[in-house]
């Protein structure tokens, strides 16, 4: 056997081998690894079995125990250690937003069957739910659905020199709708398109007066807004009065009775 033949057959061997003791350091690590995560200790987490919306009234098959690892799990989660029961405590619960499968349920986004209304109890703290009028004219032709933001705007007619002209100021701005009509969601054939005849909006206890004084001096339409306009940001996505309506074109602001006195409402009060 010449002498090359041999250095290649040895080459080949040492191949070989090193091959096979990679293959098994790997196959060891990976056991290892194993192993470890079949120490990890696991909790049973209440998750949603698949998508609730809005407003929808959960059953017992929408929910579901899942394990969890404990060290990802959080506080706010819903144990099976802690609340055994909570498959049929929750089932006649209202989802107050709207929930994905899979996602872990959080007490806050639920409202009990006895706590009171749904729109009372969607509603943030210190603020209200107003109506408005509207038409397929006035709501952008049916395509306002709950939880878009709109602005409010006010047609009215003046006279100026004995001549009548139209005139159309912005109330509102950044106002979110909460329902349409009684929709307060898509239903369940997952329509897009809602045509009401009433608006349920989201203002501050002020606004709401300077929304209905601009209802008694003419026609309100609603005009929606791009979602890339909601920002995000922590108090930058609350409704907010137009300055120019709301401090008037003398600049003295928009008077109000309340309680038999008259009070004088400025910009964003």
């Amino acid at each position: 056997m010449r002498v090359s033949r041999v250095l290649v057959l040895g080459l080949a061997l040492g191949a070989a081998v090193a091959a096979a003791v990679l293959a098994k350091n790997v196959l060891t690590k990976n056991k290892i690894q194993i192993v470890q995560k079949s120490n990890e200790e696991i909790v049973q987490v209440l998750v949603a079995s698949k998508d609730i919306p809005l407003g929808n009234q959960i059953t017992e098959k929408g929910i579901q125990w899942q394990a969890w690892p404990k060290k990802a799990s959080s506080p706010k989660y819903i144990l099976k250690s802690a609340e055994p029961k909570a498959l049929a405590k929750y089932a006649k619960a209202l989802a107050r937003t709207g929930i994905i499968a899979g996602e872990p349920i959080l007490q806050k986004k639920l409202i009990s069957p006895d706590s009171g209304g749904f729109m009372a109890a969607i509603l943030p703290k210190g603020m209200r739910a107003v109506s408005i009028k509207i038409s397929a004219d006035t709501g952008a032709g049916g395509f306002i659905l709950p939880n878009d933001k709109v602005d409010v705007i006010l047609t009215r007619q003046e006279k100026s020199g004995g001549e009548v002209m139209h005139a159309s100021d912005t109330v509102l701005t950044n106002v979110r709708v909460l329902a349409i009509d009684q929709t307060f969601r898509e239903n369940e054939k997952g329509d897009q398109v809602v045509v009401g005849k009433i608006a349920t909006v989201e203002l501050l206890p002020s606004q709401t007066e300077l929304l209905e004084v601009a209802d008694s001096m003419g026609a309100l339409s609603l005009t929606l807004r791009s979602i890339s306009e909601n920002s995000g940001k922590l108090g930058d996505d609350g409704p907010k009065s137009a300055e120019n309506f709301s401090t008037g074109r003398g600049g003295e602001g928009i008077a109000v009775i309340r309680y038999g006195s008259t009070s004088i409402l400025h910009g964003n009060q």
